[in-house]
């Protein structure tokens, strides 16, 4: 029983425990996060109904549309709770918020250290990936500018070197495959030149048919993988600051709801303080 009581005749009707600051800075701070939850459901239906992405997508463990609708449900469950309850001074409702935003943050730190401790198997897992990203590379068009983007931003070609590309079967390099782009790889893995101003999509054909080191002066031969692992480590701080500026909004809701929880409290105790020396004044 969460909401306020009218003071019985005679107490001070305008004394609340509840701070009013506490408890619209709760509903504002959920508010916020519940439009962004809806914006989120919205774009994982879009990501779903629209694009029809299936195939390409088979290459990742988890459907993205799906794991941003999922997400953007909790979410929106999560802030209702909390907009709901601190309005209505409801108890059960804050509680249910204050406890999803705790495991969520549990949740959250598990998966860290256990991504620490199991580096060696999420580097094998994001390798299977890369890979498997390669062979549906020309199925769709956003995956195909994912790759491409990351190869360009990275300096790198392939998962764990640029022959890596042999599993697509545009660019196998099999005397069997009829493909133009037998032997090559993707753009993306050419060395830029500054000199240029148009790209030629053309500048890696050929290179899977040549040694390593002559093709390492017009391509990038470095697989992504260890490019990521470099990048990782050269920027640990820069994920902790990320990994701590999602902490810092749940703790921020979980200490507004649990102090606005307690001062509900306070209110029903002196609530009923009140009607128990009113109703029996010789108590």
């Amino acid at each position: 029983m969460g909401g306020r009581r009218r003071a019985p005749p005679g107490s001070n009707e305008d004394f609340t425990f509840v701070s009013p600051v506490v408890k619209y800075l709760l509903f504002f701070f959920n508010f916020v996060f519940w439009v962004i939850s809806v914006i989120l459901v919205a774009v994982g239906v879009y990501a779903r109904v629209i694009k029809h992405t299936e195939a390409a997508l088979a290459c990742l463990t988890v459907d993205p549309a799906m794991m941003i609708m999922v997400v953007g449900i909790l979410m929106f469950i999560i802030t209702f709770c909390g907009c709901v309850g601190s309005l209505r001074e409801n108890i059960c409702l804050l509680q249910t918020f204050c406890i999803s935003l705790t495991v969520i943050l549990i949740i959250q730190m598990a998966a860290g250290i256990l991504g620490f401790i199991f580096s060696d198997k999420a580097r094998t897992k994001v390798t299977e990936m890369f890979n498997n990203a390669i062979v549906h590379y020309r199925d769709d068009v956003d995956l195909q500018n994912l790759i491409d983007y990351g190869q360009t931003e990275f300096g790198c070609c392939g998962g764990m070197m640029h022959k890596d590309w042999s599993q697509n079967i545009y660019f196998n390099c099999s005397q069997s495959n009829p493909s133009k782009e037998r032997c090559s790889v993707p753009f993306s893995c050419c060395i830029p030149s500054g000199n240029k101003t148009v790209i030629n999509t053309m500048c890696g054909h050929g290179m899977q048919g040549m040694d390593q080191q002559e093709a390492g002066k017009q391509i990038h031969t470095d697989g992504c993988i260890d490019k990521l692992v470099d990048w990782i480590h050269s920027n640990l701080f820069m994920l902790g600051g990320i990994a701590l500026g999602l902490a810092v909004p749940q703790l921020f809701g979980m200490v507004l709801s649990q102090m606005l929880i307690n001062q509900i409290k306070e209110q029903i105790e002196l609530q009923n303080y009140n009607l128990k020396h009113t109703s029996d004044p010789w108590s």
